[in-house]
C-alpha cells in the first residue's frame, strides 16, 4: 500500500481541518503559488471593475498605402484585360464581368493596402478605368475580326478610332457598367 501524502509547503504540525489539508496553513505561510503576494493589477495599476488582468492595447495598423495603390493598378490592368477578353470573344458587355473586376481593384488595393480611407475611393475611379479600358479592348478584339488586323494593333495604333467608336457605340447600358465597377471597387475595398 502506498502512504498519504502531505501537501506541498504545509507548516510542521500543521493539521487538516474536516479533512482539508490547506486549512491549517497559517496566514502568510508560502502556498506554492508564485503570484499570491502581488498586486490586483499589472505594473501596480489598479485592477478593472470587473476583474481579470487589462487587456494589451492592439498593435496599430499596418497601413501600406503605396503598396495598395499598386495593387490596385496591378489588378484594374489585369481585370481590364480579362473583360476585354471575354467581352470580345462573345462580342457582348457583361454586368456581371463588371462587377467583378471592380470587386477585383477595391479588394487587392484594400487587402494589401490595409485600411486606410482613402483606398476604396482610388478603387473606384481605377474600376472605372479598369471597365472602360476593357470595353476598348473588346471593341478592339470584334474590330480585329472584321478588319482582318489583329487587336493589339488595332489598340495600340488606332486607339482614337476605338474611343470614337466606344463614344458612338455607348449607351445607358454602358455607363451603368461603369457605375458598377466603381461600386463593387468600393465595396470590394471596404470588406477586404
Amino acid at each position: 500500500m502506498s502512504q498519504p501524502v502531505p501537501p506541498p509547503n504545509q507548516q510542521p504540525g500543521a493539521q487538516p481541518v474536516d479533512g482539508n489539508p490547506y486549512a491549517g496553513q497559517q496566514p502568510g505561510a508560502p502556498t506554492g503559488n508564485p503570484f499570491a503576494g502581488q498586486q490586483p493589477g499589472a505594473y501596480g495599476q489598479p485592477a478593472p471593475a470587473f476583474g481579470g488582468a487589462p487587456f494589451a492595447p492592439p498593435a496599430p495598423p499596418r497601413d501600406k498605402v503605396a503598396l495598395g495603390l499598386v495593387a490596385a493598378v496591378v489588378a484594374a490592368l489585369v481585370g481590364a484585360f480579362l473583360y476585354g477578353v471575354i467581352a470580345g470573344a462573345i462580342e457582348r458587355e457583361v454586368g456581371y464581368i463588371a462587377i467583378g473586376v471592380g470587386f477585383l481593384v477595391g479588394f487587392a488595393a484594400s487587402k494589401v493596402g490595409g485600411r486606410n480611407p482613402i483606398l476604396p475611393v482610388v478603387s473606384a475611379v481605377l474600376s472605372v478605368g479598369a471597365v472602360y479600358l476593357g470595353q476598348l479592348i473588346g471593341i478592339s478584339i470584334i474590330l480585329s475580326d472584321l478588319i482582318h488586323q489583329s487587336a493589339s494593333t488595332l489598340f495600340i495604333d488606332h486607339f482614337d478610332v476605338l474611343t470614337k467608336a466606344w463614344g458612338e457605340g455607348s449607351d445607358f447600358m454602358t455607363y451603368v457598367f461603369l457605375l458598377l465597377g466603381a461600386v463593387a471597387a468600393f465595396g470590394g475595398a471596404k470588406k477586404a
